[in-house]
């Protein structure tokens, strides 16, 4: 893709998920024509996909959204070689073998984090570091700030995603680091999981009073 617009226009398909034509072309500030040319060349390159929802009355409404193909356009940090390798090593070792190497990760990623400034200061602000720290990891990270001073982190690419298929443990981990990384005041869990058909995976970070 070459269009600087049909690029972004990609991109938030794939950051806010299924779209109208109405809604696209509010967001760019473009006419629904320009927006229906980019779908379309989009949709030439198997790129993206749409599906009619039938409503109970008028015509349906027609939601493009990034297609299989097109998730594959998104970095993925050579998942497919990392998940070789932990076939390999599971052959050779057996599953503990899998399972330490997973926790060397760990503790090496919480390392690098911890070196990169994460951890540090009021909740609001270890949340914006780990984004940016998950979002320069190529995961296309947001944060959203709820009244309670809860927050939800998402993450709407998964830069390790086959991997993570072929050792769901993968995800528990990252699970495990984010408790770690943000500390033992605030209580972490999943809401979505891409790796379970979600379009994106999301953490609600509740603090404890």
């Amino acid at each position: 893709m070459t269009d600087r617009t049909r690029t972004r226009l990609f991109e938030h398909l794939k950051t806010e998920g299924p779209q109208t034509v109405a809604h696209l072309a509010k967001a760019f500030k473009i006419s629904r024509v320009g927006v229906r040319q980019h779908l379309d060349a989009l949709l030439q390159e198997e790129l993206v996909t749409f599906e009619d929802l039938k409503g109970a009355v008028g015509r349906p409404r027609r939601l493009w959204s990034v297609s299989s193909r097109g998730q594959k356009e998104f970095p993925d940090r050579h998942g497919a070689l990392a998940a070789d390798l932990l076939a390999g090593v599971n052959a050779l070792y057996g599953d503990g073998a899998v399972e330490k190497l997973i926790q060397f990760r760990e503790h090496k990623t919480m390392i690098s984090f911890v070196e990169r400034g994460c951890g540090q200061g009021l909740l609001s602000q270890r949340v914006e570091t780990l984004r940016a720290l998950r979002d320069q990891d190529g995961y296309m990270a947001e944060v959203e700030a709820y009244n309670d001073g809860s927050f939800l982190l998402v993450e709407n690419h998964c830069a390790i995603c086959t991997a993570a298929q072929e050792q769901p443990s993968l995800c528990l981990s990252e699970l495990r680091l984010f408790e770690s990384v943000l500390g033992d005041d605030c209580e972490v869990t999943r809401r979505e999981h891409i790796v379970s058909g979600d379009r994106r995976c999301s953490y609600h970070i509740k603090p404890l009073r």
